[in-house]
């Protein structure tokens, strides 16, 4: 037991300090965050939740100004103000916006919230085993390449959940009559919206797949689909 002991301290440790982050992102939430009235967008997403036969998926607005859409650790999806600001204004349609919705709602379906708590700890432990590995073989720069490799493995799961929910979000919409159009014509806005600078960064180390690989799954997805 002793010699798994620096194994399952730092696990625990990420239990912790992953609870504390979701006390934090909730209350942050309740605090800066309002039920979304909008006509257009309740009736898409009134279509989405008859096909996945519930009776309402509610929506909320978290009043920051970048540009983006969450799911809460507790299953509530969020646009950002920002976010409907730029569908006010014209620059993203609601049909946009509700496939925003159906990738978040993909998040909650496919329990990666659970998930990430898991992997969050796991890396923690990965981290400090490696960076105790290293050092000992490297002084100096071992907790270094710990902490890079962590990062690595970290982004390429992060990737892999993303590719879920874009797919989880192209089969309802397809099902509920919106089509995947809007999927992808929103992701050709989004480096603008957001002022994206991953550009800058190599594509194994994104969260996010690159814009045109997730478009190019997604028209994989619906032609197999909506056949």
């Amino acid at each position: 037991m002793l010699k798994l002991l620096p194994i399952l301290l730092p696990v625990l440790y990420g239990l912790l300090m992953y609870r504390l982050s979701v006390w934090r992102t909730h209350r942050e939430l309740d605090a800066k965050s309002t039920r979304l009235a909008d006509p257009k967008l309740k009736a898409l997403t009134d279509r989405m939740a008859a096909s996945l036969e519930i009776a309402d998926i509610p929506v909320h607005i978290y009043e920051i100004e970048p540009v983006n859409g969450l799911a809460a650790p507790d299953g509530r999806i969020f646009i950002t103000r920002g976010f409907y600001n730029e569908y006010q204004q014209g620059r993203v349609s609601a049909e946009e916006m509700s496939s925003v919705i159906a990738h978040e709602l993909g998040h909650v379906a496919l329990g990666h919230a659970r998930k990430r708590m898991i992997d969050f700890s796991g890396q923690n432990a990965m981290r400090t085993v490696l960076a105790v590995l290293l050092s000992r073989l490297i002084p100096g720069v071992g907790i270094l390449i710990a902490q890079a490799l962590t990062r690595l493995v970290s982004a390429g799961m992060s990737r892999v959940d993303e590719y879920e929910a874009d797919a989880y979000a192209t089969a309802l919409l397809i099902k509920s009559g919106i089509g995947a159009e809007a999927q992808k014509t929103l992701f050709g806005k989004l480096d603008a919206l957001t002022k994206n600078r991953a550009g800058v960064v190599p594509a194994w180390l994104m969260s996010h797949p690159k814009t045109a690989e997730r478009i190019a799954a997604i028209e994989k997805n619906e032609a197999q689909w909506v056949k």
